[in-house]
């Protein structure tokens, strides 16, 4: 007997009335029309049945502290990073830990069960490192929680930045990050780039630097790292987040620099909810949108993801742990509504992000672990326009969460007593 047999799955790929058998926590057999006995049997009725959504890009450490110990009025990036630093002193282990289990409930009840996690070095006690290693372990069995050494502050421009970046990793910090447009030169930015990728080179570690996060279109450590990408061969294993200056520079240059970025196939996240707020905050009309070059990346060959950044911090008043919703701003700001765009954002929140985290078992297929999200919609570009809801969630064929399908009642004369949303 299996486990656990979903029939009647609509899969991303468009394929209908597929059944997905699970036995010991992976998935034995994907095919239509299956029917065998089973201890959970789930009619999906035609739904779409997702890998469970990833997170390429966010920090748990800072997440539903908003208002701590101010608002950041302004809106902008750097009072963001300022309120951050007034709030390091007064963090505690249990404080963080407890704000970031919180955030985690709310990811699994959105079916996203798999988070790339920058945590702040720039302090030597490492507190958030501490932390946040602790969530890890706690949420392991229903959530997999990677972490990124993230200097805030600069890992050359903060006195001990790069010694308190090798000690997190030393804790068993996961990822080596950066930030080289806060050093203070554009040469310190670049030198900053050129010492981290050979620190993750001499230990074995991905990297993912948070670059060029300006409306300057001069900075352009990108190339830098995509340079130090090829030199060290670490291509596929280097990550570039935001990089909202390509929106802001001219297509000359872009036209030399995205294919220098796909030779060291590098991976690319882009933030569009936080990107939209926080970019062209001193435009005035036109107004610059910020999100990076994403429609052209993708084309490009590159493997773009979605992140949703923050949530209820000092740089973000808004948020949900809903990937669906940074799908929704990225197909809007990237004018990405062609069908095949907007079910590349769909893959932009799930198996884009599972490859640039190096996700192993992932996807709906025989082999796999058997993590899957069943959602009230009949296909990706559905489940983006309604944010559908999660009617179960399901890691290693275990039920994680459940979401009713969301009814309206109406009482209007001559027409039908409910409303489904979906399409027929």
């Amino acid at each position: 007997m299996l486990d656990l047999l979903i029939t009647h799955a609509t899969l991303p790929d468009g394929r209908q009335n597929m059944s997905i058998a699970v036995q010991d926590g992976r998935i034995v057999e994907v095919t239509e029309g299956l029917q065998a006995p089973a201890h959970e049997a789930v009619d999906a009725g035609g739904l779409l049945v997702s890998p469970p959504f990833v997170d390429a890009h966010f920090h748990m450490d800072s997440t539903l502290s908003y208002g701590q110990p101010r608002v950041n009025e302004s809106g902008t990036l750097l009072e963001g990073i300022a309120l951050w630093g007034e709030l390091k002193p007064t963090l505690t282990h249990d404080a963080i830990v407890q704000r970031a289990l919180q955030y985690c409930d709310m990811a699994v009840a959105r079916g996203l069960l798999a988070i790339r996690s920058h945590v702040d070095t720039s302090h030597p006690s490492l507190l958030p490192v501490e932390a946040l290693l602790d969530v890890k372990q706690r949420v392991a069995p229903y959530l997999d929680l990677q972490l990124v050494a993230f200097p805030q502050d600069g890992v050359l421009r903060a006195p001990g930045g790069l010694a308190n970046l090798k000690r997190a990793l030393d804790l068993g910090v996961d990822v080596v990050g950066g930030i080289p447009h806060f050093e203070r030169t554009m040469a310190q930015g670049a030198e900053s780039v050129k010492i981290l990728c050979e620190l993750a080179a001499e230990r074995g570690k991905r990297v993912d630097m948070h670059c060029d996060e300006s409306d300057d279109p001069h900075s352009r450590h990108v190339e830098t790292l995509a340079f130090e990408t090829q030199r060290l061969g670490l291509h596929g294993r280097v990550t570039g987040s935001h990089l909202t200056s390509m929106h802001s520079m001219d297509n000359y240059y872009v036209s030399k620099l995205i294919p220098l970025m796909a030779e060291a196939d590098l991976g690319v996240v882009a933030n569009p909810l936080i990107n939209i707020t926080l970019q062209g905050r001193h435009d005035t009309y036109p107004k610059r949108r910020g999100m990076t070059r994403v429609p052209e990346l993708m084309a490009a060959g590159l493997t773009v993801a979605f992140g949703h950044d923050c949530v209820l911090d000092p740089w973000y008043s808004g948020g949900s742990a809903d990937m669906l919703e940074a799908a929704h701003m990225g197909l809007h700001v990237g004018q990405m509504t062609s069908q095949a765009a907007m079910r590349q954002c769909f893959d932009a929140v799930t198996v884009n992000p599972a490859k640039l985290l190096g996700l192993e078992g992932y996807g709906i297929e025989p082999g796999a672990y058997a993590d899957f999200v069943l959602l009230h919609a009949r296909n990706p570009v559905e489940a983006i326009r309604l944010r559908a809801a999660r009617l179960g969630v399901w890691r290693r064929g275990k039920r994680l969460a459940s979401s009713p399908a969301p009814v309206a009642q109406l009482h209007l004369p001559g027409r039908p007593d409910k409303v489904h949303f979906t399409s027929n």
